[in-house]
């Protein structure tokens, strides 16, 4: 089959940039290689084309007529190149790819992304939910957001917080919770994907022996959060998670005793690989947003108004 290239990308850049530099070092600067390579690029060229692209002087390598004549139509051909690779770049540079599960991206993100965008208009932020851990060395994944020790291969972890957890119920059914041990007589969530430990918070409790508790079990995390917003049972609950429903009232606290789990949520990138402007903008985000997020969005909310309400007034 036939090639538009019958000459080599690469020979062909060697070529121009000979052309331009009278000498064979710059080419192999500019491409990476040695000069030795570069003579090679040229010397199969000219075996190809049968006629010589370079006249051999004691002031360097002059180009022929015959390359001179499409030196200009080469070294277009290689600007509008160099244009078009600063357009994708440009492009990628824009665009941050975010991935991470749906619990965080469901009761934490997705309320604040507008608050990301309104501070970096320039960066459009596209947002890849699942349980999977996927490889951040592919090309189309800038970053993720996980939730555990911080630990991972092959990953760089930066911690954002969410350590502490507690129980959480709807209002209604904390009225029936006056201390630890009825939990015995309520619905106790099981959430089976979550690295929450029910023993450390009972002990954190002073209970050493933990009632048998009972209730709806779920596969998926931001099912079982749903379930304790619905009134089906008490969940154990990250507090950066459970603070907007906390804040808006449709879940509460009954004990108000949070644990340290030693884990928590954490900015993760390929290990090696330097961290662009885009993902350095998220970090920087994060490091504010989420202290600022304990008291729940909507207290944030109420907060603002306040501040607005107080605000002197000029003029």
């Amino acid at each position: 089959m036939s090639t538009p290239f019958p000459i080599p990308f690469n020979a062909l850049r060697a070529i121009e940039i000979t052309a331009r530099a009278g000498a064979l070092g710059p080419a192999a600067a500019e491409l990476g290689v040695t000069p030795g390579a570069v003579s090679q690029h040229i010397r199969r060229a000219e075996e190809r084309l049968g006629l010589m692209l370079f006249e051999r002087t004691p002031r360097g390598l002059i180009a022929t007529p015959e390359l001179e004549g499409v030196l200009p139509q080469l070294r277009a051909g290689f600007q509008a190149l160099i244009e078009a690779s600063a357009g994708l770049k440009a492009i990628e540079d824009r665009v941050l790819n975010v991935t991470t599960g749906n619990v965080f991206a469901s009761r934490w993100l997705v309320w604040r992304i507008a608050k990301f965008a309104a501070r970096h208009p320039e960066i459009e932020f596209r947002l890849c939910v699942t349980g999977d851990m996927l490889d951040l060395a592919r090309g189309d994944i800038d970053c993720g957001i996980r939730f555990g020790s911080g630990t991972w291969s092959g990953v760089k972890a930066e911690k954002i917080g969410g350590t502490t957890y507690q129980p959480v119920c709807s209002p209604l059914l904390a009225k029936r919770l006056r201390n630890p041990a009825d939990l015995a007589h309520v619905p106790v969530i099981r959430d089976e994907a979550s690295a929450l430990d029910w023993r450390a918070w009972w002990r954190a409790a002073g209970i050493a022996d933990p009632p048998r508790v009972s209730g709806p079990v779920y596969s998926d995390p931001a099912l079982a959060f749903d379930a304790a917003v619905s009134n089906q049972g008490v969940l154990l609950a990250v507090d950066m998670m459970s603070a907007d429903s906390v804040s808006d009232g449709r879940l509460v606290r009954p004990f108000d005793l949070p644990v340290d789990s030693g884990i928590g949520y954490w900015l993760v990138t390929a290990e090696g690989r330097s961290l662009p402007k885009k993902v350095r903008a998220l970090r920087d985000w994060l490091e504010t947003e989420v202290p600022a997020s304990a008291c729940g969005y909507v207290g944030q909310l109420q907060a603002g108004e306040l501040r607005l309400a107080t605000s002197p007034v000029s003029g």
